[in-house]
Protein backbone atom coordinates (compact mmCIF):
# COMPACT_ATOMS: atom_id res chain seq x y z
CA UNK A 1 0.00 0.00 0.00
CA UNK A 2 0.88 3.38 -0.59
CA UNK A 3 2.02 5.71 2.69
CA UNK A 4 3.56 8.59 3.97
CA UNK A 5 6.64 7.89 5.97
CA UNK A 6 8.89 10.18 7.97
CA UNK A 7 12.59 9.76 7.25
CA UNK A 8 13.36 12.66 9.98
CA UNK A 9 13.29 16.72 10.02
CA UNK A 10 11.03 17.86 7.38
CA UNK A 11 12.03 14.99 5.22
CA UNK A 12 8.62 12.57 4.31
CA UNK A 13 8.14 10.29 1.31
CA UNK A 14 4.67 8.45 0.09
CA UNK A 15 6.21 4.94 -0.24
CA UNK A 16 5.24 1.27 -1.06
CA UNK A 17 5.24 -0.40 2.56
CA UNK A 18 3.61 -3.67 3.99
CA UNK A 19 -0.33 -3.67 3.56
CA UNK A 20 -1.94 -3.04 7.01
CA UNK A 21 -3.94 -5.98 7.79
CA UNK A 22 -5.96 -7.83 10.65
CA UNK A 23 -3.46 -8.90 13.19
CA UNK A 24 -5.66 -9.59 16.21
CA UNK A 25 -9.62 -11.23 16.45
CA UNK A 26 -10.91 -7.14 17.87
CA UNK A 27 -9.68 -5.21 14.53
CA UNK A 28 -10.60 -3.88 11.84
CA UNK A 29 -9.31 -2.85 8.49
CA UNK A 30 -10.46 0.50 6.90
CA UNK A 31 -10.00 1.70 3.20
CA UNK A 32 -8.76 5.77 4.25
CA UNK A 33 -10.48 8.08 2.40
CA UNK A 34 -9.97 11.05 3.91
CA UNK A 35 -6.87 11.71 6.65
CA UNK A 36 -6.01 15.07 7.90
CA UNK A 37 -2.35 17.06 8.64
CA UNK A 38 -2.76 17.88 12.09
CA UNK A 39 -0.90 20.84 13.54
CA UNK A 40 0.85 18.31 15.92
CA UNK A 41 2.09 16.72 13.12
CA UNK A 42 4.25 19.73 12.75
CA UNK A 43 6.41 19.21 15.89
CA UNK A 44 7.18 15.78 14.43
CA UNK A 45 7.93 16.77 10.56
CA UNK A 46 10.25 19.49 12.19
CA UNK A 47 12.20 16.75 14.71
CA UNK A 48 10.79 17.86 17.64
CA UNK A 49 9.72 14.86 19.86
CA UNK A 50 11.26 11.71 19.39
CA UNK A 51 9.51 9.74 16.54
CA UNK A 52 11.40 7.11 14.95
CA UNK A 53 12.19 7.05 11.08
CA UNK A 54 10.33 5.21 9.09
CA UNK A 55 7.19 5.90 10.74
CA UNK A 56 3.85 6.31 8.99
CA UNK A 57 2.31 9.44 10.42
CA UNK A 58 -1.25 10.21 10.75
CA UNK A 59 -3.53 10.53 13.24
CA UNK A 60 -6.93 12.45 11.71
CA UNK A 61 -8.08 9.20 9.77
CA UNK A 62 -11.61 8.09 7.97
CA UNK A 63 -12.87 5.67 6.22
CA UNK A 64 -14.97 2.70 4.84
CA UNK A 65 -14.38 -0.62 6.99
CA UNK A 66 -13.39 -3.53 4.59
CA UNK A 67 -12.57 -6.38 6.67
CA UNK A 68 -12.97 -7.45 10.43
CA UNK A 69 -11.61 -9.98 12.96
CA UNK A 70 -13.34 -12.82 14.66
CA UNK A 71 -13.88 -10.72 17.29
CA UNK A 72 -15.91 -7.52 16.33
CA UNK A 73 -19.60 -7.36 16.88
CA UNK A 74 -20.94 -3.90 16.74
CA UNK A 75 -19.04 -2.75 13.42
CA UNK A 76 -19.48 -4.04 9.94
CA UNK A 77 -18.24 -4.39 6.56
CA UNK A 78 -19.06 -1.32 4.53
CA UNK A 79 -20.07 1.10 7.44
CA UNK A 80 -17.80 4.35 6.85
CA UNK A 81 -16.59 5.25 10.45
CA UNK A 82 -14.05 7.95 11.96
CA UNK A 83 -11.73 6.89 14.36
CA UNK A 84 -10.67 9.10 17.19
CA UNK A 85 -6.72 9.86 17.88
CA UNK A 86 -6.63 8.28 20.81
CA UNK A 87 -6.39 4.17 20.72
CA UNK A 88 -8.38 2.73 23.64
CA UNK A 89 -9.25 -0.59 25.20
CA UNK A 90 -12.00 0.09 26.69
CA UNK A 91 -11.75 -2.18 29.72
CA UNK A 92 -9.21 -0.45 31.52
CA UNK A 93 -9.80 1.72 34.93
CA UNK A 94 -9.04 4.84 32.60
CA UNK A 95 -11.15 3.84 29.85
CA UNK A 96 -14.19 3.00 31.95
CA UNK A 97 -14.16 6.19 33.66
CA UNK A 98 -14.04 8.06 30.07
CA UNK A 99 -10.18 8.94 30.29
CA UNK A 100 -9.33 7.28 26.74
CA UNK A 101 -6.96 9.37 25.84
CA UNK A 102 -4.74 7.76 28.92
CA UNK A 103 -5.69 4.31 27.80
CA UNK A 104 -3.02 2.15 30.35
CA UNK A 105 -3.53 -1.38 28.26
CA UNK A 106 -3.06 -0.15 24.23
CA UNK A 107 0.48 1.71 24.61
CA UNK A 108 2.48 -0.48 27.50
CA UNK A 109 4.35 1.40 30.09
CA UNK A 110 2.55 4.30 29.27
CA UNK A 111 -0.81 5.87 29.44
CA UNK A 112 -2.09 6.83 26.26
CA UNK A 113 -1.93 5.37 22.54
CA UNK A 114 -2.52 6.78 18.77
CA UNK A 115 -2.02 6.16 15.49
CA UNK A 116 1.08 7.24 13.78
CA UNK A 117 2.19 9.67 16.98
CA UNK A 118 5.76 9.99 18.59
CA UNK A 119 5.56 8.11 22.00
CA UNK A 120 2.12 7.21 21.48
CA UNK A 121 2.73 3.03 20.81
CA UNK A 122 4.08 1.21 17.62
CA UNK A 123 0.90 2.15 15.38
CA UNK A 124 0.82 2.82 12.35
CA UNK A 125 -0.66 6.31 10.81
CA UNK A 126 -3.67 6.45 8.41
CA UNK A 127 -1.78 8.84 6.05
CA UNK A 128 -1.64 5.49 4.28
CA UNK A 129 -4.67 3.64 2.07
CA UNK A 130 -5.18 1.35 4.74
CA UNK A 131 -5.62 1.65 8.59
CA UNK A 132 -5.75 -1.15 11.04
CA UNK A 133 -7.86 -0.43 13.60
CA UNK A 134 -7.60 -1.90 17.29
CA UNK A 135 -10.36 -2.41 19.64
CA UNK A 136 -12.28 -1.85 16.57
CA UNK A 137 -16.06 -1.77 18.01
CA UNK A 138 -14.44 0.36 20.87
CA UNK A 139 -12.85 3.13 18.99
CA UNK A 140 -14.99 3.23 15.85
CA UNK A 141 -17.50 5.99 15.54
CA UNK A 142 -20.19 4.80 12.57
CA UNK A 143 -21.61 7.48 10.55
CA UNK A 144 -25.12 7.95 9.22
CA UNK A 145 -25.68 8.05 5.64
CA UNK A 146 -24.43 11.41 4.79
CA UNK A 147 -21.22 10.58 5.84
CA UNK A 148 -19.62 10.82 1.59
CA UNK A 149 -21.95 14.15 1.56
CA UNK A 150 -20.59 15.71 4.81
CA UNK A 151 -17.01 14.36 4.62
CA UNK A 152 -15.12 17.63 5.29
CA UNK A 153 -16.99 17.91 8.73
CA UNK A 154 -17.29 14.68 9.80
CA UNK A 155 -13.19 13.71 9.97
CA UNK A 156 -12.89 16.32 12.15
CA UNK A 157 -14.63 14.00 14.55
CA UNK A 158 -11.10 12.57 14.94
CA UNK A 159 -9.39 15.30 16.55
CA UNK A 160 -9.67 18.99 16.22
CA UNK A 161 -13.37 19.26 16.77
CA UNK A 162 -13.36 16.66 20.19
CA UNK A 163 -9.98 18.58 21.10
CA UNK A 164 -11.28 22.35 20.68
CA UNK A 165 -14.49 21.18 22.69
CA UNK A 166 -12.18 19.72 25.17
CA UNK A 167 -10.51 22.98 25.91
CA UNK A 168 -13.91 24.36 26.74
CA UNK A 169 -14.71 22.01 29.28
CA UNK A 170 -11.32 22.33 30.81
CA UNK A 171 -11.95 25.86 31.21
CA UNK A 172 -15.71 25.33 31.90
CA UNK A 173 -17.09 27.87 29.55
CA UNK A 174 -20.83 28.31 30.46
CA UNK A 175 -23.65 30.15 29.15
CA UNK A 176 -23.11 34.24 28.75
CA UNK A 177 -19.08 34.22 29.56
CA UNK A 178 -16.67 35.86 27.71
CA UNK A 179 -13.75 33.47 26.28
CA UNK A 180 -10.31 34.12 24.99
CA UNK A 181 -8.75 31.24 23.00
CA UNK A 182 -5.01 31.65 22.32
CA UNK A 183 -3.78 30.24 18.77
CA UNK A 184 -6.36 30.18 15.32
CA UNK A 185 -4.56 26.71 14.56
CA UNK A 186 -7.28 24.38 13.45
CA UNK A 187 -7.67 23.36 17.06
CA UNK A 188 -8.07 27.24 18.19
CA UNK A 189 -10.48 27.50 16.03
CA UNK A 190 -12.62 24.54 16.44
CA UNK A 191 -12.31 25.70 20.59
CA UNK A 192 -14.11 29.41 19.21
CA UNK A 193 -17.03 27.29 17.61
CA UNK A 194 -17.13 25.24 20.79
CA UNK A 195 -17.60 28.11 23.14
CA UNK A 196 -20.50 29.70 21.11
CA UNK A 197 -22.00 26.19 20.90
CA UNK A 198 -21.59 25.99 24.87
CA UNK A 199 -23.27 29.73 24.91
CA UNK A 200 -20.74 32.26 25.50
CA UNK A 201 -21.85 35.96 24.46
CA UNK A 202 -18.11 36.95 23.46
CA UNK A 203 -14.77 34.87 21.78
CA UNK A 204 -11.60 36.28 21.46
CA UNK A 205 -9.04 34.61 18.88
CA UNK A 206 -5.22 35.78 19.38
CA UNK A 207 -3.02 34.97 16.26
CA UNK A 208 -1.16 37.00 13.81
CA UNK A 209 -2.01 34.95 11.09
CA UNK A 210 -4.21 37.00 8.61
CA UNK A 211 -5.84 34.15 7.21
CA UNK A 212 -6.27 32.68 10.61
CA UNK A 213 -7.94 36.08 12.17
CA UNK A 214 -10.60 35.86 9.26
CA UNK A 215 -11.33 32.31 9.91
CA UNK A 216 -12.03 33.36 13.47
CA UNK A 217 -14.27 36.37 12.13
CA UNK A 218 -16.13 33.78 9.91
CA UNK A 219 -17.13 31.96 12.56
CA UNK A 220 -18.34 34.65 14.86
CA UNK A 221 -15.24 35.19 17.09
CA UNK A 222 -13.71 38.31 17.29
CA UNK A 223 -10.08 38.48 16.16
CA UNK A 224 -7.33 39.77 17.57
CA UNK A 225 -3.83 40.37 16.18
CA UNK A 226 -0.81 40.54 18.49
CA UNK A 227 0.91 41.54 16.11
CA UNK A 228 -0.81 45.09 16.19
CA UNK A 229 -0.16 45.32 19.50
CA UNK A 230 0.08 43.67 23.20
CA UNK A 231 -2.88 40.70 22.93
CA UNK A 232 -3.33 40.91 26.43
CA UNK A 233 -3.93 44.56 26.90
CA UNK A 234 -6.66 44.69 23.67
CA UNK A 235 -8.31 41.74 25.83
CA UNK A 236 -8.24 43.99 28.86
CA UNK A 237 -9.73 46.67 27.14
CA UNK A 238 -12.28 45.12 26.05
CA UNK A 239 -13.66 43.34 29.13
CA UNK A 240 -13.74 46.96 30.97
CA UNK A 241 -10.25 45.93 32.63
CA UNK A 242 -11.66 42.51 34.04
CA UNK A 243 -10.30 40.25 31.34
CA UNK A 244 -11.95 37.26 30.00
CA UNK A 245 -14.37 34.52 32.26
CA UNK A 246 -12.46 31.56 30.88
CA UNK A 247 -9.11 31.06 28.16
CA UNK A 248 -8.20 27.92 26.31
CA UNK A 249 -4.75 27.19 25.58
CA UNK A 250 -4.58 26.06 21.99
CA UNK A 251 -0.99 26.42 20.67
CA UNK A 252 1.44 24.30 22.57
CA UNK A 253 5.12 24.46 23.19
CA UNK A 254 6.50 25.70 19.78
CA UNK A 255 4.64 28.57 20.36
CA UNK A 256 6.36 32.15 19.16
CA UNK A 257 6.23 35.91 20.05
CA UNK A 258 5.55 38.52 17.85
CA UNK A 259 8.86 38.84 16.62
CA UNK A 260 9.37 35.27 16.06
CA UNK A 261 11.39 33.94 18.70
CA UNK A 262 10.17 30.82 20.35
CA UNK A 263 8.95 31.08 23.89
CA UNK A 264 7.53 28.02 25.64
CA UNK A 265 5.31 29.34 28.37
CA UNK A 266 4.05 32.46 26.42
CA UNK A 267 0.60 31.15 25.78
CA UNK A 268 0.09 30.04 29.50
CA UNK A 269 1.40 33.18 31.17
CA UNK A 270 -0.59 35.50 28.23
CA UNK A 271 -3.50 33.84 29.44
CA UNK A 272 -2.98 34.00 32.92
CA UNK A 273 -2.61 37.69 32.86
CA UNK A 274 -6.01 37.62 30.31
CA UNK A 275 -8.33 35.55 32.23
CA UNK A 276 -9.82 37.63 35.09
CA UNK A 277 -9.43 36.77 38.84
CA UNK A 278 -10.68 33.39 39.72
CA UNK A 279 -11.57 32.33 36.04
CA UNK A 280 -10.44 29.04 34.79
CA UNK A 281 -7.92 28.03 32.23
CA UNK A 282 -8.07 24.70 29.44
CA UNK A 283 -4.81 23.82 27.76
CA UNK A 284 -4.76 21.77 24.97
CA UNK A 285 -2.02 22.88 23.02
CA UNK A 286 0.81 20.02 23.04
CA UNK A 287 3.24 20.20 25.48
CA UNK A 288 6.03 17.78 26.05
CA UNK A 289 8.60 16.19 28.71
CA UNK A 290 11.42 16.39 26.98
CA UNK A 291 12.30 18.76 23.57
CA UNK A 292 15.97 17.83 23.58
CA UNK A 293 16.23 20.31 19.48
CA UNK A 294 15.07 22.97 21.72
CA UNK A 295 17.23 26.71 21.86
CA UNK A 296 15.50 27.13 25.58
CA UNK A 297 17.75 24.74 28.06
CA UNK A 298 14.52 24.55 30.23
CA UNK A 299 12.43 23.57 27.19
CA UNK A 300 14.83 20.91 26.68
CA UNK A 301 13.34 19.21 30.14
CA UNK A 302 10.08 19.65 28.90
CA UNK A 303 9.27 23.07 31.33
CA UNK A 304 9.46 26.64 30.82
CA UNK A 305 8.97 29.86 33.95
CA UNK A 306 5.46 29.89 35.07
CA UNK A 307 3.75 33.07 36.12
CA UNK A 308 2.43 30.94 39.04
CA UNK A 309 2.46 33.81 41.87
CA UNK A 310 -0.23 36.01 39.49
CA UNK A 311 -2.16 32.66 38.83
CA UNK A 312 -2.56 32.07 42.73
CA UNK A 313 -3.32 35.72 43.51
CA UNK A 314 -5.92 35.40 40.77
CA UNK A 315 -7.24 32.23 42.32
CA UNK A 316 -7.26 31.16 38.76
CA UNK A 317 -7.58 26.80 38.04
CA UNK A 318 -6.51 25.15 34.77
CA UNK A 319 -7.53 21.74 33.43
CA UNK A 320 -4.60 20.61 30.94
CA UNK A 321 -4.08 17.15 28.72
CA UNK A 322 -4.97 15.61 25.29
CA UNK A 323 -8.78 15.03 24.53
CA UNK A 324 -10.51 11.73 25.31
CA UNK A 325 -11.83 12.13 22.24
CA UNK A 326 -14.93 9.47 22.83
CA UNK A 327 -16.31 11.60 25.61
CA UNK A 328 -17.47 14.14 22.77
CA UNK A 329 -17.23 12.69 19.42
CA UNK A 330 -21.21 10.60 19.28
CA UNK A 331 -22.70 14.28 20.86
CA UNK A 332 -20.86 16.08 17.90
CA UNK A 333 -21.35 13.12 15.07
CA UNK A 334 -25.47 13.97 16.06
CA UNK A 335 -24.72 17.61 15.84
CA UNK A 336 -23.11 17.80 12.00
CA UNK A 337 -25.62 15.45 11.00
CA UNK A 338 -28.50 17.69 11.98
CA UNK A 339 -26.12 20.56 10.32
CA UNK A 340 -25.74 22.31 13.66
CA UNK A 341 -22.55 22.31 13.25
CA UNK A 342 -20.08 22.86 10.08
CA UNK A 343 -16.62 22.25 11.22
CA UNK A 344 -15.16 21.34 7.79
CA UNK A 345 -15.38 25.00 6.73
CA UNK A 346 -11.66 25.65 7.94
CA UNK A 347 -10.90 23.48 5.38
CA UNK A 348 -8.55 25.29 2.68
CA UNK A 349 -6.63 22.63 0.43
CA UNK A 350 -7.74 18.43 -0.42
CA UNK A 351 -4.76 16.85 -1.73
CA UNK A 352 -3.85 13.25 -2.97
CA UNK A 353 -1.31 11.05 -0.99
CA UNK A 354 0.86 11.52 -3.29
CA UNK A 355 1.25 15.49 -2.32
CA UNK A 356 1.49 14.67 1.17
CA UNK A 357 5.14 16.35 1.12
CA UNK A 358 4.07 19.21 -0.18
CA UNK A 359 1.54 19.81 1.55
CA UNK A 360 3.36 19.16 4.93
CA UNK A 361 5.89 21.68 3.79
CA UNK A 362 3.46 24.69 2.49
CA UNK A 363 1.49 24.15 5.79
CA UNK A 364 4.65 24.24 8.17
CA UNK A 365 5.84 27.15 6.46
CA UNK A 366 2.23 29.15 7.46
CA UNK A 367 1.87 29.60 3.86
CA UNK A 368 -1.10 32.58 3.90
CA UNK A 369 -4.32 30.09 2.77
CA UNK A 370 -3.65 27.17 4.05
CA UNK A 371 -5.40 26.51 6.94
CA UNK A 372 -6.35 23.03 7.04
CA UNK A 373 -4.92 20.22 4.64
CA UNK A 374 -6.73 17.10 3.61
CA UNK A 375 -5.15 14.18 2.27
CA UNK A 376 -7.25 11.43 0.10
CA UNK A 377 -5.93 8.44 -0.78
Amino acid sequence: MRALVYHGPKNVAVENVPDARIEKPTDALVRITTTNICGSDLHMYEGRTDVEEGKVLGHENMGEVIEVGDGVDRVKVGDVVVLPFNIGCGFCKNCENGYTGFCLTANPGSAGAAYGYASMGPYSGGQAELLRVPYADWNALVLPEDAREKEKDYVMLSDILPTGYHGTELARVGIGESVVVWGAGPVGLMAAMSAGLRGANQVFVVDRQPDRLRLAETIGATPIDDSAGDAVQQILDATRGEGADKGVEAVGYQAHDHTGEERPGLTVNSLIEAVRPTGRIGVVGVFVPADPNSGDDLAQEGKFGMDFGTFFFKGQTMGTGQANVKQYNRQLRNLIHRDKLNPGLIVSHELGLDEAAEGYRRFDDREDGWTKVLLHP
